[in-house]
């Protein structure tokens, strides 16, 4: 883009964005009836990327969504809002895909009877006009992925009976959805602390990223849970604390002071003066205080160094 010009007709070497218009949604699920909103929707938005910001806000995985607007035809995906006349406050309409109704309104209802009566374990005697020409194989692909999908959703609603069942049944908690997303995202984008702590019990990987490499700390940040983002954080460091072996040292993780010192001992989970050990002692390239919004402390730490007063 060409330079602003200014009142003397020259150009004051500024360049001049158009600032990214952006608005709310609202989308219904027609199954159940449910409203959600969408957030920072744009002209440009494609519709896939639509579906996206719909799977961690309703929790139904981008695969299964049909979505429509006015009318009852479904949106392409490659089609964007403005071409489909989509404007600020507008009414979204999510079906789902006909063979998975009735499991995802279970799901979202909590329902674990009836969730259990729909397939999600190899013992079912639950049948649809493909599965009966289904190997074994396939239709054991077939139940975990319609687990996964009742975990998914399960973990976005909050329903812990629901999940503590699905996963006592060998429901895999680190399934993705086309984007990437386990049910730890689902979770965290919804702030449920509580499916978040279950979900890394029971092993969820907390580094897992999905298609734009964002991690559920990232995402609970994103949608400021700050709750459910601490207990992500303090999970994690507990984990890199794990990885240290008995002489201080690492395989995978790089060493860092507090690591080094506290692999046994997390005394930044415990005592009075645990905040300001953790404050004091990070070396660079990590947080400097405990908030998750602080500055970065390698920009002082370079300052020292080139100035000779103190090396980290």
């Amino acid at each position: 883009m060409a330079g602003r010009t200014g009142k003397t007709g020259k150009k004051t070497g500024k360049v001049a964005f158009a600032p990214l218009r952006t608005f709310s949604l609202k989308v219904v699920l027609v199954p159940t009836g449910e409203m959600f909103t969408i957030g920072q929707a744009y002209p440009e938005m494609q519709v896939w990327q639509l579906k996206e910001a719909v799977e961690l806000e309703a929790g139904i995985p981008s695969n299964l969504q049909r979505l429509s607007y006015l009318d009852e035809g479904d949106m392409h995906e490659d089609s964007d809002l403005r071409h489909n006349d989509i404007v600020q406050g507008g009414t979204i309409k999510l079906k789902v895909w006909s063979q998975w109704q009735t499991l995802v309104e279970a799901a979202a209802e909590g329902d674990i009877e009836k969730v259990f009566q729909l397939g999600v374990t190899p013992d079912t005697k639950f049948r649809s006009p493909t599965s009966d020409y289904m190997g074994p194989r396939q239709r054991r692909a077939w139940f975990a992925e319609r687990a996964a999908v009742a975990l998914f959703i399960a973990s976005n609603r909050g329903h812990l009976d629901l999940m503590h069942s699905l996963m006592e049944e060998g429901a895999d908690v680190n399934a993705t959805t086309p984007s990437g997303r386990t049910a730890l995202h689902a979770a965290a984008a919804r702030g449920r602390g509580e499916c978040v702590d279950i979900l890394l019990e029971k092993g969820a990987r907390i580094n897992a990223a999905d298609r734009e490499g964002k991690t559920a700390l990232t995402i609970a940040a994103d949608s400021n849970h700050k709750k459910t983002e601490r207990h992500l954080f303090l999970f994690q460091w507990q984990v890199r604390a794990t990885q240290m072996r008995a002489n201080g040292s690492s395989q995978d993780v790089t060493l860092k002071a507090h690591q080094l010192f506290d692999s046994k001992t997390p005394t930044w989970l415990k005592g009075t003066q645990g905040q300001l050990y953790f404050a004091q002692i990070l070396p660079p390239g990590e947080f400097q205080g405990t908030g998750f919004s602080s500055p970065k402390k390698h920009e002082v730490c370079f300052e020292r160094e080139r100035k000779g007063s103190e090396r980290f």
